[in-house]
Formats: structure tokens, sequence, C-alpha cells
């Protein structure tokens, strides 16, 4: 699929982009460019390769998920301005 010089003009006024005169053709020839890459990889038989989610077979190194804090939140509510079971309160801001 090849790009025209107004179907250029047309993605850079969807995108805002101030094209000029001189750019138009640089930029149509760079999209065409762009564009044939795509159609030459998905030319490219890929049905017996399997989809990675990373491409280095590496692992993450995962943490004991244990508790690191004592709760303070007694401490933190005793100087807070208003509490209420356990919740802040605030002023209301919205009329």
């Amino acid at each position: 699929m090849a790009l025209e010089r107004s179907d250029v003009e047309k993605i850079a006024h969807l995108a805002r982009l101030g094209l000029n005169e001189a750019d138009l053709p640089r930029t149509t020839d760079a999209l065409n460019r762009i564009l044939g890459l795509v159609d030459l990889m998905q030319a490219v038989d890929t049905s017996g390769i399997e989809p990675l989610a990373h491409p280095l077979e590496a692992s993450q190194r995962l943490r004991a998920d244990v508790v690191t804090e004592h709760n303070q939140r007694d401490a933190y509510q005793a100087i807070a301005p208003s509490v209420e079971n356990g919740l802040y309160l605030v002023p209301k801001v919205i009329e």
C-alpha cells in the first residue's frame, strides 16, 4: 500500500502536524518505506513460532510477601484534625 501526497496531507492534518510544502515529499517517502517494511514483516511465516512475553529467557526474582512495616494508623490519626471510624474527615470543596 503506497501513500500519496494527499494521504500524507490528511494524516498530517489529523495529527495536527504543520508540514510545509518542502517536507511533504520527504515525509511521503519515509512513510512509504515504513509501510513497506511492515508489509515485508507481515509476509514472514510465523506459524510455528510461539509468542514471547520478553525477548530474554529470564525469570523475575520475587521477594517473599511478608509484612515489613507495623500498622501506625492510630499514631497518624492521633495528630489529624478530624477523624471518624478510622477515616480522615476533610472539608467539602465542591458545592
